[in-house]
């Protein structure tokens, strides 16, 4: 493993965190957008990990990383996510129901 390796779970995650970050940059636009289906491609490298009982992680290959790695040793993965409200079971907006104040924007005008 080198300070480079991403476990697929942590890539994962940080899409998931860019998207509640969305959400909440939103707050008092009057713009909500629904997220539709996110597809996620990677290559990855199955390794086993020996600490704490013999585990295997998918770690993902940076784009163009040791090109001498034989096939064997990499996989493509590909998916969709369908992110949901973990509260309503609705789909995710990022965006909310609040008004903004759009005084600033030179028109003067505000949001009804």
């Amino acid at each position: 493993m080198t300070t480079n390796d991403i476990e697929l779970a942590d890539a994962i995650a940080s899409v998931r965190d860019q998207l509640i970050a969305a959400a909440s940059r939103a707050t008092g636009q009057d713009v909500a957008f629904e997220v539709g289906d996110i597809e996620m491609e990677f290559t990855i490298e199955l390794r086993k990990e020996v600490k704490g009982g013999t585990k295997v992680k998918a770690w993902v290959v940076e784009a163009g990383a040791d090109a001498g790695r034989t096939r064997g040793e990499t996989h493509r993965v590909s998916f969709t996510l369908k992110p949901r409200n973990a509260t309503t079971g609705g789909a995710w907006l990022v965006g909310n129901d609040e008004a903004a104040d759009l005084s600033g924007l030179g028109g003067g005008s505000e949001a009804p």
